[in-house]
């Protein structure tokens, strides 16, 4: 196979569906980043990823062409990757499981490992070229990594019962099923497109879908939808059913090791008056039912959702950054000490929305120094963001609201050679960290922080920074406005107008030794990536985070 960087010149990584939804919706730019980040092989970050999960999210099609989703289970280390290009998964589905006996040589299957704990997830879609006993052997079409969005942090065990396999086929949602997914919070999606010819983006997709309990509404019996919100903007779930209009649903009880199978007909509300209903979604995706698989016990695999609270949390300030970001300071209700969180962790929240009556989750980096006795978010305002509109708006000091402890595992990792923290936007807040966390260890290291905005009036933390590195010899900025207003003065408060770029990094740091920490949208990433990897820097010596 050739690699990324070539096939990309000529061959889109989206097929026509894909493109249509991304045009449908105004994301017109997706497939000049994503080229570099929708691969033909497994980064080893991926690699090492998937051989690090007890379980992984398959999706293939039945001998009827239909599509489902599954689970695969195993130890750790029953995923294998003896190259960049394949794995071997040594499981296969449950007796009596939707796709037993499919998931044969040459079938289109699409793979999602998913780390509930810390909410990384990965995609890789593909072909099995084996299917034995033993497992599966399975070669890379396309591999790309996902943004934590809508992920609840859940820890796993693993039950002494061997799975009992039951499995019950029908038509019709029971009560029971209905109400199971009524109070999901998490499912998965089959889906795929066959088009003519050979082409990367043909083939199977597996992909999850997060929200509130309560967020995939029951029609009937044979009908449920859900709202479909902003993501990565590949649109290849949605791209997929707009051409071949079916899917494959996949509810897991966590609690029971159970599994929920659907399949049917898809179909996508773009502008109905249904979808003003929701605030924020930008469409939503309806599934009639036409089978129905319970399998009850089926893993031995259990999940509880990670309960370890902060405690109640009450806002002690909150302060205007720029023009379309504000911090929010927190400290314990009841004035005991705070876990300590690491430089570039988040925090999980829950928050009281009047507007729609209930509780939602959203995870928030931490933007201070990691040894305060207070916490503090930086938050974003988007334009129809619910979340973010309540938090500018509508909470005041000494609001209260609910907080697990912090995590992630986008931190500072031990090395001698020198730090380049890059971010655009919003995305500054776990670089920032960082960066107080670096000047309070008096860490001796060159340190360059980089940061791309659009004008000054839209730059956080710029006085905060200044302060940071006054007089310090070792610490650098450079500040990149892509727009700056005529009030912004060049060499004052920005050193380049443009966008921060891999060229730009690689001339500012030639050491072949440094660590970057990149965060900031999707598609910032993904260039930067594909660009600094293109100029020799290896992929362990680059760090990111989505937001």
């Amino acid at each position: 196979m050739k690699p990324i960087d070539q096939m990309s010149r000529t061959v889109s990584p989206f097929h026509d569906g894909e493109r249509k939804v991304q045009e449908r919706l105004g994301d017109f730019d997706v497939e000049r980043w994503a080229r570099g980040a929708i691969r033909d092989f497994m980064p080893d970050q991926h690699r090492n990823f998937f051989q690090d999960q007890p379980f992984m999210i398959v999706s293939a099609r039945d001998e009827k062409g239909r599509p489902w989703a599954t689970v695969l289970e195993g130890p750790v280390g029953f995923v294998r990757s003896p190259d960049p290009t394949s794995l071997e998964i040594l499981s296969k589905p449950a007796a009596g499981d939707a796709l037993e006996g499919s998931l044969s040589t040459g079938a289109d299957i699409g793979l999602v490992g998913i780390e509930l704990a810390t909410r990384r997830r990965n995609r890789v879609n593909g072909r099995l070229v084996g299917a034995d006993d033993n497992g599966l052997r399975f070669t890379v079409g396309q591999s790309f990594g996902n943004c934590p969005q809508y992920i609840r942090s859940r820890d796993y065990w693993w039950s002494e019962k061997e799975p009992s396999g039951t499995t019950t086929r029908s038509k019709a949602l029971s009560a029971a099923q209905q109400n199971w997914i009524r109070n999901a919070d998490t499912f998965f999606i089959g889906s795929g497109y066959e088009g003519q010819g050979q082409n990367r983006s043909f083939g199977m997709d597996a992909s999850h879908r997060g929200g509130e309990r309560g967020f995939v509404e029951v029609v009937s019996e044979s009908r449920i939808r859900f709202p479909d919100y902003a993501g990565n903007k590949f649109y290849n779930t949605l791209g997929n059913i707009l051409l071949d209009g079916r899917a494959g649903f996949l509810f897991l009880d966590f609690s029971t090791g159970s599994l929920l199978q659907l399949t049917g007909k898809a179909s996508i509300d773009f502008d109905s008056e249904d979808v003003a209903r929701f605030p924020g979604a930008r469409q939503l995706v309806s599934l009639e039912i036409e089978e129905i698989v319970e399998l009850s016990g089926a893993l031995r695999l259990r999940w509880q959702e990670d309960g370890s609270t902060a405690r109640s949390l009450r806002l002690v300030d909150k302060i205007w950054e720029s023009a379309n970001v504000t911090s929010f300071v927190f400290e314990p209700r009841d004035g005991g000490p705070l876990p300590v969180h690491k430089a570039g962790q988040h925090l999980p929240v829950e928050i009281m929305i009047p507007q729609i009556d209930a509780k939602v989750q959203r995870t928030y980096s931490l933007s201070g120094p990691p040894n305060e006795s207070r916490y503090r978010i930086s938050v974003k305002r988007e334009a129809d963001g619910l979340v973010s509109g309540f938090l500018h708006d509508k909470l005041e000091v000494g609001a209260m609201l609910e907080a697990r402890k912090p995590a992630g595992d986008f931190v500072l990792q031990k090395g001698s050679g020198p730090i380049v923290l890059v971010s655009a936007g919003v995305g500054v807040t776990p670089v920032l960290s960082m960066l107080h966390q670096l000047i309070e260890e008096k860490d001796a290291r060159e340190i360059l922080f980089v940061h791309g905005a659009r004008d000054g009036d839209h730059h956080p933390f710029r006085s905060e920074v200044c302060e940071l590195v006054k007089g310090r010899a070792n610490i650098r900025t450079h500040i990149v406005y892509s727009r700056p207003h005529a009030e912004d003065l060049h060499g004052r408060d920005y050193q380049e107008k443009g966008r921060v770029s891999a060229d730009l990094l690689t001339g500012l740091v030639s050491n072949a030794d440094a660590d970057y920490y990149l965060c900031g949208p999707a598609g910032f990433l993904a260039e930067l990536k594909s660009g600094l990897e293109a100029r020799g820097v290896r992929e362990d010596k680059i760090h990111d985070e989505t937001f």
